[in-house]
């Protein structure tokens, strides 16, 4: 029995659109877009091309070439790890590192480490550096050398990383932490410190106080001696008995005499 027209047709539309499927299917993957602060890695059938891809679209051998992108901006990566300081206590540490790819090394990171360099690469030379730094400090000085201790990072992970085209630009100290113990032991010191602040103050206050009182009892003397030389200074023998006549009630002696006699002038 023959096929009817209609069936025939429909045959050739579910054909026409199978092939209308895979035209663009094929289509697609003959481009890619490598999206703004990205690179793109090829690889052909396995194989990692030299050459990256910069941001825009880019023609490609369809199913035979994969494009990797590589993320070149900065990236943040936050690390908690531990690591004895000088004085033999544990520091657990809290990072954020910033870090990017080289652009004209994308093709190698990806061919010698993988995508995965983050945890492959950068987070164990974190730990080792950290490690490195912290053992030169003691607790207490790793917390009031904070930027000594992220400028010590960044150069040590970009001493290890750079080579391979991994840059760091920035490490942040987000937090320390002791054990409990040393945190008690660190209060106490404060505490006596304090007290020894205040004794010292107080110290220093009275003796202060002391120096200013004698300072005044001084200059008051000082004062009252020159005081004392001025009036002596102007006391003539004319000044002298003005004031005996002003002093004077007008009245003689009662009693007069001489080393003989008394006479009694009443």
């Amino acid at each position: 029995m023959n096929a009817t027209p209609i069936t025939i047709n429909k045959k050739k539309v579910i054909s026409v659109a199978v092939i209308a499927v895979l035209l663009v299917i094929i289509l697609l993957n003959c481009f890619t877009v490598v999206e703004a602060g990205h690179t793109g890695v090829v690889v052909t059938l396995g194989r990692v091309n030299d050459n990256v891809l910069q941001e825009g679209i880019h023609v490609k051998i369809p199913f035979a070439q994969q494009v990797v992108k590589i993320d070149n901006r900065i990236v943040k990566l936050e690390v908690q790890t531990e690591a004895f300081s000088k004085d033999l206590q544990t520091v657990a540490t809290t990072l954020a590192i910033n870090y990017r790819v080289d652009t004209a090394k994308s093709y190698s990171i990806y061919k010698n480490i993988g995508a995965d360099y983050e945890s492959v690469l950068v987070a164990p030379a974190v730990n080792e550096v950290l490690k490195a730094i912290t053992s030169r400090y003691t607790a207490e000085e790793s917390v009031t050398n904070r930027e000594l201790i992220s400028d010590g990072l960044v150069e040590g992970l970009n001493q290890k990383l750079n080579e391979t085209g991994l840059y760091v630009t920035d490490v942040n100290i987000i937090n320390f932490d002791f054990s409990e113990a040393f945190i008690n032991a660190i209060e106490e010191k404060q505490v006596a410190q304090q007290k020894l602040l205040k004794a010292e103050t107080e110290k220093q206050t009275a003796i202060t106080n002391a120096q200013a009182e004698a300072e005044a009892t001084r200059i008051k003397a000082e004062g009252e001696a020159a005081a004392n030389d001025k009036l002596n200074k102007s006391l003539t023998d004319k000044v002298i008995e003005y004031s005996k006549i002003e002093k004077w009630n007008g009245e003689l002696p009662q009693v007069t005499g001489n080393s003989s006699s008394l006479i009694n002038l009443e």
